[in-house]
Formats: C-alpha cells, sequence, structure tokens
C-alpha cells in the first residue's frame, strides 16, 4: 500500500531538493526539486516497510533541515 507524504510548509531558499531517508539516515533517495508547496510524493517502493522515515530538503544555499515521519 503506497505511503504519501505531503509538505505544506517549508522554509529557506527556493529551489529545495528533497530526499526521503531510512531512520537513521544511512541511504536518501531523491525525491524532487520544488519551489512551492503544498507538495505531496509517494515513498518509494525501497523504503515501504520502514516503520520511519526523515524527509530532508536541502534548500539553494545548502542548508539541510530533516523532519522524522511516521507511516
Amino acid at each position: 500500500m503506497p505511503i504519501d507524504v505531503t509538505i505544506n510548509n517549508i522554509s529557506g531558499s527556493t529551489p529545495f531538493d528533497i530526499y526521503i531517508c531510512d531512520d537513521p539516515i544511512t541511504m536518501c533517495i531523491y525525491v524532487d526539486t520544488i519551489s512551492t508547496v503544498p507538495y505531496q510524493f509517494s515513498v518509494p517502493n525501497l523504503m515501504i516497510n520502514l516503520t520511519s522515515f526523515n524527509l530532508k530538503m536541502v534548500d539553494s544555499n545548502g542548508c539541510t533541515t530533516t523532519q522524522i515521519l511516521t507511516p
């Protein structure tokens, strides 16, 4: 069953590179580069069975923000 993630707000300088990572962060998968929110995507099948994820967002200045998500 797919797991959808929605980003409703984000701070920093656009555009943002979005990654979904395991928890703790040992592997990340690039999702997309975005400039506006809300933005929705599905967790890749490779990570569908994990109990938690890290949403990693990198702004155009290289500043990284992470957030732990649980399905």
